[in-house]
């Protein structure tokens, strides 16, 4: 049926003797459907046009300048993107953002138009749009065949990938080439751990696209959108029939990995500035969500109640999204404390958020978390611990803090300091995960903090075995996002992070896990990126441990690989520079920052650009030179 016949067809279904309508023949409702259709277009134009001059008189760069700028300066100390970051942003990523993402608190004090105005005034116009590089042909290994599943490779986050699954040795790692790059559209950073299972490599991105590409070829077999960016890695089920992840908004989504097809999607946490950056871990039919929170940057605004959010760990059931148990990790909601210094009433207490993925011990069916600091007063005694969680229901069994009264939130560098506690920490709070691991026939609970002390825990009771100092610390110091475990050894990149020394900080740690004696340290090289924007020899980058090797990543664009016997480096690829990628989009490698890389069936893959510091957004894929070079 034409669209003369549909209009002919609604118009006689109308009820009779109203005023305004009157039964007609085809030929009248032809001529009334071009007058109604005429102006509906007049309408949407003035409309359209309305908008435009509304966008047109709001100036993007003076609200970015009055409204946005103290925290988008290089001397905040706020860790917001700088404006060198924001504008390899596309558009669209900067305006969801601001309505909806994790900057949705601070967005929602513009208005719609200088939302609009300022998000043209940052972003590249560039779209997320995929056209090329989409796979010919559908093919699944077996699913039984090796595989890096989600964050640390299995439920005990160790990063250590055993020599039958990993596909490389000592001697093939100084072969490796470069045999194929992945571009993100519109990003200026990469995200998440890559996921390579049955063939198919897993990823989120910046603009909140999830990938599934050809683990082999780099070619897309399909795209997901997430209403924000997914920093998480992806767990795949047991029967890699579904995919999971979390995005920045604080939603949880379930997938057919086959496909990319929604199954469910569900927002767990309900305080408005929830969002997930720990991986989601799981276990069978359970997906294990780690809550961390934005508050802690909403804190900046004076006007701003700081703080209600609590961090927390919940259990999902795999198959239909819904709750089964939520565990916080402080006990008691938030009530009214004092007023701050603008006169707006604050909140307390608050934070211990869970910024990394938690650890299963299944033998003693316990899941353990890391946890953040405090945002505002009172201090509680389960932030910046290690705290330990029954699988089946939620219920806390120990907690042991490894700093205490570490209260801080980003009011605390900025200038009025309004909602920054009397008494501030220095944010010190875990973004690794623990690690659980047996040496010499002892089990132990590793956990590496930002005050840049490694220890090891009893994982019975939480009880202190050891505890070594190999870093500094600081706010972006110490061991940001984690190490990697491999037998006795353990092995940690040192960030000690300092803005305006770019050759501070960088190298790396092992340890011996039964005693916490130092192995070896080595120095980082002087980068080879000074004078660049964002250049610095920290290493913040969780690394990854093969038979022989640990491949750690550093602030100054370079992936290294160091031998396990003296931390001699075997390999060394230099990222900073524009690629050739295998979906045609403009792609330009940076720092390796909180992602590393994982190693499957001979080859390995990492992210490689980093907001704010040497910015990028490729996804790049090494194999030893002497394998087929159809790549």
């Amino acid at each position: 049926m034409g669209p003369e016949g549909q209009f002919n067809r609604t118009y006689h279904g109308r009820r009779r003797g109203s005023p305004f309508i009157r039964h007609v023949g085809p030929a009248s409702a032809a001529k009334a459907f071009m007058v109604v259709l005429t102006a509906i277009l007049i309408g949407l134009c003035i409309s359209g046009c309305r908008r435009r001059r509304a966008v047109a008189q709001v100036d993007g760069a003076d609200v970015f300048r009055t409204r946005c700028a103290t925290c988008h300066a290089a001397n905040s100390q706020t860790r917001a993107p700088l404006l060198e970051s924001l504008r390899d942003m596309s558009t669209k990523s900067i305006l969801t953002t601001l309505q909806s993402g994790e900057m949705k608190l601070q967005g929602a004090k513009l208005s719609k138009a200088e939302r609009l105005a300022v998000a043209n005034y940052l972003g590249n116009p560039r779209t997320s749009a995929m056209s090329k590089g989409f796979c010919k042909i559908n093919v699944d290994p077996p699913l039984n065949s090796p595989a890096w599943r989600g964050w640390g490779v299995e439920a005990d986050n160790t990063r250590f990938q055993p020599e039958a699954s990993a596909g490389l040795d000592r001697s093939d790692v100084p072969e490796l080439r470069l045999k194929w790059a992945f571009g993100f559209p519109g990003a200026s950073a990469t995200y998440g751990q890559p996921t390579v299972v049955a063939g198919r490599l897993y990823t989120g991105s910046e603009d909140g696209t999830v990938y599934a590409l050809d683990a082999d070829t780099g070619c897309i077999y399909w795209t997901f959108q997430a209403s924000d960016t997914v920093k998480t890695a992806i767990s795949i089920s047991d029967d890699g029939r579904l995919a999971f992840f979390g995005d920045t908004q604080g939603n949880v989504y379930g997938v057919t990995s086959a496909d990319g097809k929604s199954v469910w999607k569900v927002h767990p946490e309900a305080h408005p500035a929830a969002r997930i950056t720990g991986s989601p871990l799981l276990l069978r039919d359970r997906l294990y969500v780690p809550m961390s929170s934005g508050e802690e940057g909403a804190a900046e605004d004076p006007k701003y109640e700081c703080c209600t959010f609590r961090g927390s760990l919940i259990a999902l059931d795999a198959n239909s999204g819904k709750t089964i148990w939520q565990a916080y990790t402080i006990d008691e909601p938030a009530r009214r404390t004092s007023k701050n210094s603008s006169g707006v009433q604050m909140w307390g207490p608050s934070g211990s958020p869970i910024w990394s993925p938690p650890t299963i011990d299944v033998r003693r069916r316990v899941i353990y978390a890391a946890t953040g600091n405090n945002y505002s007063d009172p201090p509680t005694s389960t932030s910046d611990a290690v705290m330990a969680f029954n699988l089946d229901t939620g219920r806390v069994l120990w907690s042991r803090q490894l700093t205490p009264d570490d209260l801080w939130n980003i009011a605390c560098v900025s200038p009025t300091k309004a909602n920054c506690p009397e008494r501030p920490g220095d944010d010190y709070d875990f973004g690794a995960p623990p690690v659980l691991d047996e040496v010499a026939g002892r089990e132990e609970l590793i956990a590496a903090q930002k005050s840049g002390v490694v220890y090891a825990l009893d994982p019975r009771h939480g009880s202190l075995v050891w505890r070594t100092r190999v870093a500094k610390g600081g706010p972006l110091g110490g061991i940001e996002w984690g190490g990697a475990v491999s037998g006795r050894y353990g092995y940690f990149p040192v960030s000690d992070w300092n803005p305006d020394k770019a050759e501070a900080g960088g190298g790396l740690v092992a340890l011996n896990l039964l005693t916490g004696a130092r192995e070896w340290y080595v120095r980082p090289p002087k980068p080879g990126c000074l004078g660049q924007f964002g250049c610095s020899a920290a290493q913040m980058a969780p690394p990854t441990a093969i038979a022989g090797v640990i491949f750690a990543g550093s602030l100054d664009g370079h992936l290294r690989a160091y031998d396990t016997r003296d931390g001699a480096v075997i390999w060394d690829f230099d990222a900073g520079r524009d690629f050739e990628t295998v979906n045609g989009v403009k792609a330009h490698g940076g720092a390796f920052n909180n992602g590393g890389p994982a190693v499957v069936s001979g080859m390995l893959y990492a992210h490689a650009g980093y907001t704010n510091e040497l910015d990028g957004n490729v996804l790049l894929a090494f194999g030893p030179a002497k394998t087929d070079q159809k790549h």
